[in-house]
């Protein structure tokens, strides 16, 4: 537990914590402040309706419950959530049957292709939570095959990158001036030398450090061609370094009615398919250990939609983080229930992409 929900928790004596646990969980079930009457028939223990209001007024002195309006029964505060999520909630296993319906899901669909396993990870999270399943991927980088050069004009060639996984990049470059056929021939025979079964960016670093055996093997138009057959991709924004699959966006939508909350949800998925709203969301998955919780304005990605989201990383063989998934949803979510889900479904998707 933080210091802070310590502190605060031994601030509460018994009577308080449980009237406080019933707020939150009221909250979470049905989304409706609860008034002193009706705590009144739910607590274990007689206490007067006013006995109550006054718990109820101390706990709203220290920011964990707040009126809605005149005369309402009591909600919890953003605060209040992240405090009952550090000091009382207690997570256990995913029920068996979850485990299955995940399992099952992911790979009977999905088990052809890392996107198709993705997808349906962000489609089963969707589903057994009720709000938006999200899984985020890094353009993986792959293993080069080889590289050609295809002249296009005198001063323009096409370099295409074939991947050992069959992928076929295309990129125009420009030409050193006067170079010849056999030096473009020249030029590819020594890329593919050095290049096979590496990715781009060990290719590049292999070619820097054979920078002076380079100059001796070939002229200098070849080097130079050497040199630019790589840069071509280098700092390339044609596509982004992540994708974002979003399944389970009209859950969002079930509970709310007012156009100004359906417009901040709309700016939420604006934000976050931006290049930097989707490496926001990696960050927040590969800053911490395991399963993140942020409620509401805890990250201002999600501070003017008012949700928030549960997120784990997930890995590849050589247990480097390559993406993160999740499920967004409204504060009100059952964030114990929901923890160890994406959690597992972390684990499987490491481990079928290994």
């Amino acid at each position: 537990m933080k210091p802070a929900a310590l502190e605060t928790l031994n601030s509460l004596d018994q009577r308080s914590r449980e009237i406080f646990r019933r707020i939150v969980e009221n909250y979470m079930n049905d989304g409706e402040p609860v008034g002193s009457r009706n705590l009144s028939r739910l607590l274990p223990h007689a206490l007067s309706p006013a006995t109550i209001r006054n718990v109820m007024s101390d706990l709203e002195q220290l920011g964990l419950i707040y009126a809605p309006h005149v005369s309402a029964g009591r909600l919890p505060t953003q605060i209040g959530l992240r405090f009952f999520v550090d000091a009382f909630m207690e997570v256990g296993d995913l029920p068996p049957d979850e485990r299955k319906t995940i399992e099952a899901q992911i790979k009977a669909d999905g088990h052809n292709s890392i996107e198709g396993v993705l997808t349906e990870a962000s489609q089963v999270l969707s589903g057994l939570s009720r709000g938006a399943g999200l899984v985020l991927t890094t353009k993986a980088e792959g293993a080069l095959k080889h590289i050609e050069f295809v002249r296009l004009d005198p001063k323009r060639a096409l370099a295409v990158l074939v991947m050992q996984n069959g992928d076929v990049e295309n990129r125009v470059l420009e030409l050193p001036n006067g170079i010849s056929a056999s030096q473009l021939l020249e030029a590819s025979n020594y890329l593919n030398a050095h290049i096979q079964g590496r990715t781009l960016q060990e290719a590049q670093t292999e070619l820097k450090t054979l920078k002076d055996v380079t100059k001796q093997e070939l002229d200098s138009l070849s080097q130079s061609l050497v040199e630019d057959g790589l840069a071509v991709w280098s700092g390339s924004n044609s596509d982004l370094p992540t994708k974002l699959i979003v399944r389970g966006r009209a859950n969002l939508l079930e509970n709310i009615h007012a156009q100004e909350d359906i417009e901040r949800l709309r700016l939420l998925f604006d934000d976050l398919e931006t290049q930097d709203g989707m490496i926001q969301l990696l960050n927040l998955a590969e800053t911490g250990s395991g399963v993140r919780i942020f409620i509401g304005s805890e990250n201002k990605l999600f501070s003017l939609s008012g949700s928030s989201l549960i997120v784990a990383p997930y890995c590849d063989a050589e247990q480097r983080i390559v993406g993160a998934l999740g499920i967004i949803g409204p504060t009100r979510l059952n964030y114990a229930r929901i923890v160890p889900m994406v959690d597992y479904t972390a684990q499987i998707v490491s481990r079928l992409l290994r």
